[in-house]
């Protein structure tokens, strides 16, 4: 297939393109590489990849209305991956108009770009704090996500309900993938794992929040790659049995899928930490501070739908993710 992965400079986009790349796809990789965080730190990520003779690198801003319709035309993707937006709960706090930019008037284009260019599939990131107030646990879903708790939230909520507008006026099968608190090597400076690695072994204190009695449903890098391709192979398809007088909100009469990928196995925050402890070789210093806005104390996701329509399973242990986390930073910043 030829795959157009935005965010390609990304966390889990670099990692995605490699995947796909090794498999024999071609990518077509697009980055803005703003500088919300690091740029070399994306320019190392894109060094893993742009070697490929399959993979073009493309510089672009998703809000760019006719540079992504120009893209689309140019290129001729069979299906989309997109990874693309403005990420980060707290910084959605600081400058909410940033996630409209990225997340709602990049993600009307990329539809656009879909619509009128035959995409096969269009599968994107959502994210598990669409969850926002709900606490029924484990979150699946069917449950019922009206009540964000951030900006940053809403706008992921948003990328559902326009996904399922296209899906069902033009036909185009889209799949949302919200993903549960991801980590891994090559992450985003501004993640927990990160900064935390980064202040014990400079000696300088942590800030737990919420005291520390968070409980994440911690989901490994390579974990969530898996689950894209695994759902990105499989083009969303109707639901014949859905009935509007008990509407099922995973589902649709449309080409209209959500899936949570999470490990389904959530952990304390303070065994998180002292996972980290264990693989530094170093005590953590622990700042304890109250729940911070937009935060949510639990995340838990259920992958029912998941392991019933692709036949996967995220099963990374968290001593295993932050051991490779952990060797990854060693050798990428020389500590």
């Amino acid at each position: 297939m030829k795959v157009l992965v935005t965010g390609s400079a990304g966390f889990i986009g670099s990692a995605l393109s490699l995947r796909l790349l090794d498999r024999g796809d071609e990518v077509i990789g697009l980055d803005n590489l703003n500088d919300y965080y690091d740029v070399n730190l994306k320019k190392a990520r894109l060094a893993r990849i742009e070697h490929h003779s399959n993979f073009t690198d493309v510089r672009l801003n998703l809000e760019d209305r006719e540079g992504i319709a120009e893209l689309f035309k140019r290129h001729k993707p069979d299906r989309v991956v997109n990874l693309a937006a403005q990420a980060g709960v707290r910084y959605s706090l600081e400058n909410p108009l940033a996630y409209i930019d990225s997340n709602v008037l990049g993600f009307a284009n990329i539809l656009e770009g879909c619509r009128h260019n035959g995409i096969e599939h269009l599968v994107y990131a959502s994210s598990s704090s669409v969850y926002g107030a709900n606490t029924n646990m484990p979150f699946s879903v069917h449950h019922n996500v009206d009540h964000p708790l951030s900006f940053y939230a809403a706008s992921k909520k948003a990328n559902e309900l326009m996904a399922h507008t296209y899906s069902h006026l033009y036909d185009l099968p889209t799949t949302g993938l919200r993903f549960f608190t991801v980590y891994g090597p090559w992450g985003r400076p501004d993640m927990a794992l990160f900064m935390f690695t980064k202040s014990i072994l400079a000696g300088n204190p942590i800030d737990v929040f919420n005291y520390g009695n968070h409980r994440r449903d911690f989901t490994y890098v390579d974990d969530i790659v898996e689950g894209v391709i695994r759902v990105l192979d499989q083009p969303a398809s109707p639901n014949p049995e859905w009935n509007g007088d008990a509407s099922d909100p995973a589902t649709s009469l449309a080409p209209y899928r959500i899936y949570n990928i999470g490990n389904n196995s959530p952990v304390e925050l303070m065994r998180y930490i002292e996972v980290l402890e264990e693989c530094l070789g170093k005590k953590a210093e622990k700042n304890l501070l109250p729940l911070q806005p937009g935060d949510v104390p639990d995340t838990y996701a259920d992958v029912t739908d998941l392991i019933n329509d692709t036949g996967y399973k995220p099963n990374t242990s968290v001593e295993e993710g932050i051991a490779h986390f952990v060797a990854w930073y060693r050798d990428y910043y020389k500590t």
